[in-house]
């Protein structure tokens, strides 16, 4: 669906343009953005290094059982029955642990493993578990203290306080995870609800028949 949405959007551009007898400034603009967008890989790079880095070594350093055992009381409330020492729990910490510094592509690979632990304990293969689905809106809606990608950018393009964003950030997405992760239990419990009278309506129909 994104080929088709970005492909869209180029045969627009370029369609308005030659309407518009803009082809040179369109061209300008297709070869500025390469350069800039280049140009901010690199930048974002230096800082994913350093913290991916350094999450590496925490990992190494067995530090991961320490981050396990704090957020070891939150991981059993939004994921009720999961191993709090199992791989699953552990990869789920340590994508936390990178969205509160604002990793969000360090968090992806601990993201990835998480999903993968949490698949291979689904019953339903071709459905995405509870856990899953909770899993996945505590990533999208994650809470960061450090927003260190959009400061990295903001002190790219000139910014002479790229953090004071901090109390901003920590609002917004405190707000999103807040909002998210209620309404992913909400639904969860609704659909545990529906699922247990429906299997109460099988069990009657069975013993009806009987």
């Amino acid at each position: 669906m994104i080929n088709y949405i970005w492909s869209g959007m180029i045969l627009i551009s370029v369609f308005f343009a030659a309407l518009n007898g803009r082809m040179a400034q369109l061209s300008e603009a297709v070869f500025t953005g390469c350069n800039q967008s280049v140009q901010i890989c690199l930048t974002i790079a230096g800082a994913m290094c350093l913290w991916g880095g350094l999450m590496r070594i925490a990992d190494k350093a067995g530090l991961t059982g320490a981050i396990g055992k704090v957020l070891g009381p939150f991981i059993r409330f939004l994921f009720p029955g999961l191993d709090p020492k199992g791989p699953a729990a552990r990869a789920i910490s340590m994508n936390i642990s990178a969205n509160l510094l604002g990793l969000g592509n360090a968090a992806t690979p601990f993201g990835l493993e998480a999903m993968k632990h949490l698949q291979k304990e689904n019953p339903l293969q071709t459905t995405a578990s509870n856990h899953m689905v909770t899993f996945v809106v505590l990533n999208s809606a994650s809470l960061q203290i450090i927003p260190t990608t959009i400061a990295v950018l903001r002190a790219r393009h000139g910014s002479k306080s790229p953090m004071d964003i901090m109390p901003a950030v920590w609002i917004a997405s405190l707000s999103a995870l807040v909002v998210g992760i209620t309404l992913a239990l909400i639904l969860n419990h609704h659909k545990a609800k529906l699922k247990n009278e429906k299997n109460g309506d099988a069990l009657q129909a069975a013993a009806g028949k009987a």
